[in-house]
């Protein structure tokens, strides 16, 4: 009996044991194994089992990205302006056992070695570059750290310039400057769109001036066609007069007395003189003397 209690204590000890050994790494992680102080090796994501005692996890290590945000560090420009800059880095470990045993504190390591690098960056640029070449500086910081890091088994994706911050008297003159360059686009934009609208009152009066000037034009056409036409039609009406006199054949009389008609209906306007032809002259005393021996045989 006793020896039955003896192995059940031994078979739970032994399970208490292997339970305390057994270790499941979760996905994305990494466990950096030691035996005997020695690095043994690096269990992936899965169940593993380590021995007691001899075994033991030395560092527990995430391979997903991470992203560590530096405080502002001074740097002094090319044309010896002091400014403070803050970075962002984005790194993930590729080599858990170089991370490891690669350098003490990463993080401390890397956070100097991005200020050591934007010194001498920043250092070889005026200020007016470093404002407007965060793309540049990105990527030279960028390529520094990540060949750097190979060593310590970490891989810097990226580094992103958060705040470039200058002087306050520096800050000062850049917003007056902005301000003087919105206020010149701003009078700028103003003059092209006077000119603009004025150009278009232009072209809007030069519209108008010719159409009314076509209107004119049409106008004077259409009134000289009118006379034209009637013209045609005067002409006309006389051609038909003169054909259907031919038709008649009128004697000499007739058309001389015709013609005093005519200058009897001239003498009824304003006319102070009138020129009469001989041959109307002679058919005129002729009508009057046929006009006295009618009067006698009337009496």
């Amino acid at each position: 009996m006793e020896f039955m209690i003896i192995a059940v204590i031994i078979a739970v000890i032994l399970i208490a044991v292997i339970a305390a050994n057994v270790r499941i790494v979760p996905q994305a992680n990494a466990f950096v194994i030691e035996r005997l102080g020695a690095y043994s090796t690096t269990w992936e994501t899965g169940l593993h089992v380590k021995i007691p005692i001899i075994d033991r996890v030395a560092k527990r290590v995430s391979l997903k990205e991470a992203v560590v945000d530096f405080p502002p560090q001074p740097v002094i420009t090319k044309d010896n302006v002091t400014m403070q800059i803050d970075t962002v880095v984005f790194y993930r470990i590729v080599d858990p056992k170089l991370y490891a045993y690669g350098v003490e504190r990463p993080m401390m390591a890397i956070e100097n070695l991005t200020a050591t690098t934007l010194r001498n960056i920043i250092g070889d640029m005026e200020l007016d570059a470093t404002l407007t070449s965060r793309d540049r500086i990105n990527s030279q910081i960028t390529q520094v750290l990540d060949v750097a890091t190979d060593a310590w088994g970490i891989k810097i994706n990226r580094v992103e310039l958060k705040n470039i911050m200058p002087p306050a008297e520096i800050q000062d003159s850049m917003e007056k400057q902005m301000k003087a360059e919105r206020e010149r686009r701003e009078k700028i934009l103003q003059a092209e769109g006077e000119k603009k609208s004025a150009i278009l009152v232009a072209e809007g009066e030069k519209e108008s001036a010719i159409l009314r000037a076509e209107k004119v034009k049409e106008a004077k056409i259409r009134e000289a066609e009118g006379e034209a036409a009637a013209i045609l039609k005067i002409q006309q009406a006389t051609a038909e007069g003169i054909e259907m006199i031919n038709k008649v054949s009128p004697s000499k009389e007739v058309i001389s007395i015709k013609a005093l008609e005519a200058f009897q209906k001239a003498a009824d306007g304003k006319a102070t003189k009138i020129i009469i032809p001989s041959e109307i002259q002679g058919i005129a005393g002729l009508v009057g003397a046929l006009t006295e021996i009618g009067k006698k045989k009337e009496n």
